[in-house]
């Protein structure tokens, strides 16, 4: 958005001092005159680009996000340390911190002891951090975003109900630019409406003393005409242009079917970080398929009336409204405790949705992979009331799981097999396989393209 409008102020200041000059010219203005008109819009411009650069800490979030939320929070460790306080903690280190992001294996080969202690500490919880395609003025902004992040304002309900997140409100950081542009064309259109103006003008003082008017040209003509006269400056513009709708397009058809984030209204605002934080309550224990099926499935409501049944409070009236739609769908008369035969289903939203050409089984991930919820759904407990897509779910991302995981064989009969089958018929393999100590999904066939598609 930025970008655009940048281009439509740049492309605005050149037509203003095009139509400004004409009229310069035509009024027999000095020069100064004209050099402080041209300094006044180019002060228009060079403010809306040293705006820009103000607000590159806005791809700060964005880089944020896409190269290290899924391993990194800012105030919480993750299957990374927690970022906050990271330049202090590099304080004198800081090209030594620009390599270990881009290439974390040349920072082990610097010998840093820091270096070597924060890889001893964290490579058991989460492996070897992967180098992150991110240039240096990219990591400054991510950086800036961390150093001036400020915790989501929580609010707590009077009665003591479980933490709301309460989004902080940001002005848009476009405001200003449009401000600036609208300014500009609202000086285009008076100049191109005085210099019509002093046209008439002329035209009608030569045709008062006989002179012959020059007829006036199409604007598609004037159009041609300045751009034969400005072939440098259109054609960098042009490819500019083109490059930023060809970068603009991949973005956008690479985020097509990805929704992270999405959090859809349900039927009942089920409290997750209720339930599974300060309840306990396991994850299996509501999503039962997780432990034998491809699908976790949504629990049936007579699992909520496991405890319901007994429980028909809140801590507050909307919690207590919660239940009663609980009570609803399956018709229980809470006054009578019976069941009245009147059901409701509830209507979930779906809210992961993986292509029908992928396959992902819950079980052989949870069960056998003995892979822990959070590392798809993240800190549930902690960070969600009504539950969303945490991860991205590509392609990619599932790649570089399998690339990073390393398999759980102790005490796993499935994977028992596999090292005994290795033994009698893989032992080359079996030596590659135990080079680094590790076995990932990837070395047990996790990048074959028949796992995951039909």
């Amino acid at each position: 958005m930025r970008t655009t409008i940048l281009l439509c102020l740049i492309f605005a200041e050149k037509f203003a001092a095009i139509y400004l000059s004409s009229i310069v010219d035509m009024m027999q203005f000095s020069e100064k005159m004209r050099r402080s008109f041209n300094i006044f819009l180019s002060a228009l411009v060079v403010a809306a680009i040293i705006g820009v650069g103000e607000v590159s800490a806005q791809d700060g979030e964005k880089l944020f996000k896409a190269n290290c939320s899924s391993c990194h929070k800012v105030d919480q460790n993750m299957t990374g340390p927690a970022l906050q306080g990271v330049e202090e903690r590099w304080a004198g280190n800081e090209e030594l911190l620009y390599l270990w992001i881009k290439n974390p294996n040349a920072a082990l080969e610097t010998g840093d002891s820091y270096v070597k202690n924060l890889y001893n500490e964290w490579f058991p919880k989460g492996g070897l951090m992967p180098g992150q395609a991110v240039n240096d003025e990219e990591i400054t902004a991510i950086l800036a975003y961390v150093k001036n992040w400020v915790p989501p304002v929580r609010e707590t309900p009077v009665d003591g109900d479980a933490l709301a997140d309460v989004p902080v409100e940001r002005g848009l950081d476009t405001t200003w630019l449009l401000i600036v542009l609208f300014i500009l064309l609202i000086l285009i259109f008076s100049l191109w409406s005085v210099r019509t103006s002093l046209n008439n003008i002329q035209n009608a003082m030569r045709a008062s003393e006989g002179t012959e008017i020059e007829a006036e040209m199409s604007f598609a003509t004037k159009a041609k005409i300045w751009f034969f006269k400005n072939k440098v400056f259109v054609s960098i513009l042009s490819i500019l242009f083109v490059v930023y709708l060809a970068v603009s397009g991949y973005e956008a058809l690479m985020g097509i079917g990805v929704y992270q984030g999405y959090t859809p209204e349900q039927p009942i605002a089920f409290n997750h970080t209720l339930h599974a934080g300060e309840n306990g309550v396991a994850c299996v224990y509501c999503h039962t398929g997780a432990l034998k099926s491809k699908h976790a499935g949504i629990p049936s409501a007579n699992i909520c009336m496991n405890c319901h049944k007994g429980i028909n409070q809140g801590r507050n009236d909307e919690g207590t409204a919660e239940i009663m739609k609980i009570y609803e769908a399956v018709g229980w008369d809470m006054d009578n405790q019976e069941y009245t035969g009147e059901e409701k289903p509830i209507k979930w939203v779906k809210v992961h949705n993986l292509p029908d050409h992928a396959y992902f089984n819950h079980a052989q991930h949870y069960v056998v992979g003995e892979i822990e919820c959070q590392e798809c759904h993240g800190e549930i407990q902690k960070d969600y009331t009504v539950a969303g897509q945490y991860a991205p779910l590509t392609m990619g991302w599932c790649i570089n799981c399998h690339l990073e995981t390393e398999v759980k064989m102790e005490g796993n009969e499935y994977y028992d097999e596999i090292h005994e089958r290795l033994k009698e018929n893989g032992k080359e393999e079996l030596k590659k396989y135990l080079e680094d100590g590790t076995i990932t999904a990837k070395e047990l066939g996790g990048w074959e393209c028949a796992k995951c598609h039909y």
